[in-house]
C-alpha cells in the first residue's frame, strides 16, 4: 500500500513537474509582470485574490505554451533541448489532449469574474490559435502584433480578476493600453537571444531582418519610453531619474553587447525594466488617486 502511495506520489509530482516545464521561460518575462501589473492598476486590489491571479494568469500562459511548443518539437530539440517534448516527459498527442481541456476550464474559471475577463480568455484563445496553429508567428510583423495583444487580454483579465469590479475603470484601460504599446515597440528584446535558431529555420523577425535597426530601437526606445511613462505617471524626479538611467543602460546594453549570452543577460535585465513600468500605475494610485 504505502509502495504504490508513494508510486502514485512520485508520478503525479512527475506530471506537476512536466507543466510547470512548459511556462517555465515565462515566468520572468510574463507570470511576475502581470500578475504585479494587475495588483497594481486594479483600483482596489484584494490580498487574497493573489493566488487567483496567479492561477488564471499560469493556466492561460499553460495553453498558449502547449499550443506553441507542439508546432515545432525539432526546433526546440536543437535549442532548448530541457522543455518537456524534447525531453521525452509527454508526447505530443498527450499535450494536444491537455492543451484543447484547457480551453473551457480557462472560460469557466474567467466567467466567474465576469464578462470582461471572459472576454479577455476568449480573445487570447482566438489570438493563440491564430498565432500558433495558422503560423502567425512566422512573420515578424504579426507575431509582434499577435503577442502584443495577447499579453494586453491577460493584463486586463487579470486586472479584473484582482479587484473588485467586474470591468476597467478609465485608469486601467488607459495603463492596458500603454503596456500595449510598450510591448509592441520593445518585445524583440526577447527575440535577440534567439536569433541564431530563428535563422537557422528561416523564421523572419524583427532581429533577423533587420539586425542594426532593432538594437538602435532597443538602444532608443526603452530610455524615451522610461521618460514618457514616468511623466505620465507623475512619477517624483528621484524615482524618475533611477527609472530612466536604468532604462538607457538596458536599451544600450542591446547596442554594445551583441553576444549570444550578453543577449541573455540583456533581455532578464529588459523583463526587469518592463516589470518595473507594470508597478507605474499603482504609485500613480496611492499618491493622485482619489
Amino acid at each position: 500500500m504505502l509502495s504504490q502511495a508513494l508510486d502514485s506520489g512520485r508520478r503525479i509530482s512527475g506530471h506537476i513537474m512536466t507543466l510547470l516545464l512548459f511556462t517555465k521561460s515565462d515566468v520572468l518575462t510574463t507570470l511576475l509582470p502581470v500578475t504585479l501589473f494587475a495588483l497594481a492598476n486594479a483600483p482596489h486590489p484584494h490580498a487574497t485574490r493573489i493566488l487567483d491571479i496567479i492561477i488564471w494568469i499560469w493556466i492561460h500562459l499553460l495553453k498558449f505554451d502547449i499550443s506553441n511548443q507542439i508546432q515545432d518539437p525539432e526546433e526546440d530539440k536543437r535549442n532548448k533541448p530541457d522543455r518537456p517534448l524534447p525531453a521525452g516527459r509527454i508526447t505530443a498527442q498527450n499535450a494536444a489532449d491537455v492543451r484543447w481541456l484547457l480551453v473551457p476550464v480557462c472560460l469557466m474559471f474567467s466567467a466567474m469574474y465576469g464578462r470582461q475577463t471572459l472576454a479577455s480568455s476568449a480573445c487570447f484563445e482566438a489570438l493563440s490559435i491564430w498565432y500558433n496553429e495558422f503560423g502567425g508567428h512566422k512573420a515578424g510583423i504579426s507575431k509582434n502584433l499577435l503577442t502584443a495583444v495577447g499579453y494586453t487580454c491577460l493584463e486586463a483579465g487579470a486586472t479584473i480578476v484582482a479587484g473588485s469590479s467586474s470591468c476597467l475603470d478609465s485608469i486601467s484601460a488607459r495603463a492596458v493600453a500603454l503596456s500595449c504599446a510598450v510591448f509592441a515597440t520593445t518585445l524583440h528584446a526577447q527575440d535577440f537571444k534567439d536569433e541564431e535558431g530563428d535563422r537557422f529555420i528561416g523564421r523572419r523577425t524583427l532581429v533577423t531582418l533587420f539586425p542594426t535597426f532593432a538594437r538602435m530601437s532597443m538602444m532608443l526606445g526603452v530610455p524615451l519610453w522610461s521618460f514618457f511613462l514616468s511623466r505620465l505617471w507623475n512619477v517624483d524626479l528621484v524615482c524618475s531619474v533611477a527609472f530612466i538611467a536604468y532604462g538607457t543602460v538596458v536599451g544600450g546594453r542591446f547596442m554594445v553587447y551583441r553576444t549570444a549570452s550578453a543577449d541573455k543577460k540583456s533581455c532578464k535585465l529588459y523583463s526587469l525594466w518592463f516589470t518595473l513600468a507594470h508597478l507605474l500605475p499603482g504609485y500613480w494610485r496611492f499618491f493622485y488617486s482619489t
